[in-house]
């Protein structure tokens, strides 16, 4: 029996690459102005986890620049190539980060500094709250239906900032409104435990199945009951989800 290709014609492939491409401009514009804000609002109230997040904004903007390099080349198998080099770039970013943010966190539980309240971090955390989904989500369908882990990845990195978005929210209000400075280390060491997970799954390149969506099958090669679900994902993998 003829195998029947299952994965995007050429040109819708170089449509999803292009519209990955964009997401990825709007997300690096984005998280260097959201940078640049939580760092100095956090170096000002002394708030780890309004730094975290700054700092968690700097590595969306690598993790997005390696997409961005991979996505760069015009041809299909030199964007494959690179797929495995970004998926590291990604996990180590992750890794920086909970590395630096867990050990600031613990210094301020100790009692090294309280952080003081912040509206500019409270602001600021609302409006990722709001617009990071929106970016997550376009990036994250397009990578699943172009095969792309790296893309899938870096939608996750995005999806990580709602997260914590929300995370140091919640903090930084219970900072602000009843005086609960434990708050703020607390959602920052939060932070660090998520960025772990994630950089253990980019590491593993865990982001995506492109089995699916880039390879040819045949009725008499799909994958087993046992080992796929529902979208033909195998088991642990996370981008039907």
């Amino acid at each position: 029996m003829n195998a029947i290709s299952l994965g995007p014609s050429p040109d819708r492939r170089e449509a999803l690459s292009r519209r990955i491409r964009l997401l990825v401009a709007a997300t690096i514009a984005y998280n260097v102005v959201e940078s640049v804000v939580a760092v100095t609002a956090g170096s000002l109230a002394s708030s780890t986890a309004l730094i975290g997040f700054g700092l968690d904004s700097v590595i969306e903007v690598s993790s997005a620049a390696a997409v961005a390099w991979q996505f760069a080349a015009r041809e299909h198998a030199v964007r494959e190539a690179r797929e495995q080099r970004a998926l590291r770039i990604i996990a180590l970013s992750f890794f920086a980060l909970a590395a630096y943010v867990s050990v600031d966190a613990v210094r301020a539980l100790a009692g090294a500094s309280d952080a003081d309240r912040s509206l500019p971090g409270i602001v600021l955390a609302a409006l990722s709250l709001a617009v990071m989904p929106f970016l997550s989500a376009a990036q994250r369908r397009a990578g699943r239906e172009l095969g792309s882990a790296s893309a899938v990845a870096d939608s996750r990195q995005t999806l990580l900032c709602t997260y914590l978005s929300g995370v140091l929210l919640l903090g930084l209000l219970a900072n602000a409104t009843v005086g609960w400075s434990w708050a703020d280390p607390l959602a920052a060491l939060v932070i660090a435990a998520v960025a772990l997970k994630e950089g253990r799954d980019a590491w593993r390149g865990e982001g995506c199945c492109a089995a699916p969506a880039a390879s040819a099958a045949s009725a008499n090669h799909a994958a087993p009951a046992a080992t796929a679900d529902a979208c033909g994902c195998a088991r642990g993998c996370v981008c039907c989800a």
